[in-house]
């Protein structure tokens, strides 16, 4: 082969891995892209209970279990922290039941939920966690003399902890978790981001980092 033919293959091969090269960085940008926005989807759904100022700058979402001691150990922290700015932070809340029996106090949470009551049932739940939590295990039969008083229609409460829309909730939030390798609880995202390393300092840096990032956006 002559010398101008070699060159002249050397380049269409050259053109073709080039071609080829874009291709492999075009699908694997796509699917880079489309991960992203399936973990974004991920993060928060519509029945997803929200406190806080709705157009808040700042979006923590937590995947939390009511039976988890450290779940409520941090829930004082986290409003603590929407007090400190007012009107700056929302919160998200996903169901993570992982430990036993709680799948069946987190469709209580929901059946609340439903009622305007979630908030005041997950205080209650937390406030009194060593009655109906033994031995690590979820005793969803211990709670209900802690709901008498916060004005529930039980009847509707306990229909709506067992319809299908309930158990469909739970069951996309269980899978949410696992699409973003949520493991334990509590799990915290703030603005998308998972914390780097659990702790109350690390929520609160991320926050902070967030907040300044708001400000000059």
């Amino acid at each position: 082969m002559s010398r101008r033919k070699l060159v002249v293959a050397a380049a269409v091969l050259l053109i073709l891995a080039l071609g080829l090269a874009g291709l492999v960085y075009k699908f694997q940008n796509d699917e880079r892209t489309a991960q992203a926005a399936q973990s974004q989807a991920a993060l928060v759904r519509s029945h997803s209970p929200i406190f806080g100022n709705a157009d808040a700058p700042v979006h923590i979402v937590e995947f939390l279990d009511p039976a988890c001691g450290t779940c409520a150990d941090f829930y004082p922290f986290v409003k603590d922290l929407m007090a400190a700015h007012p009107g700056k932070i929302k919160v998200s809340v996903r169901y993570a039941p992982f430990h036993r029996g709680s799948d069946q106090v987190v469709k209580v949470l929901e059946a609340a939920r439903k009622q305007g009551q979630f908030k005041q049932v997950l205080e209650a739940l937390f406030a009194a966690q060593s009655v109906w939590v033994q031995n690590h295990v979820a005793q969803v039969d211990l709670i209900w003399g802690l709901l008498g008083n916060l004005g529930l229609d039980m009847d509707r409460l306990r229909a709506d902890m067992n319809s299908p829309e309930t158990l469909q909730v739970v069951q996309q939030d269980l899978a949410d978790a696992n699409m973003l390798g949520v493991a334990m609880t509590p799990e915290f995202f703030v603005n998308g981001k998972p914390l780097p390393k659990f702790g109350y300092e690390d929520l609160r840096k991320l926050v902070d980092e967030a907040l300044a990032s708001a400000k000059t956006s």
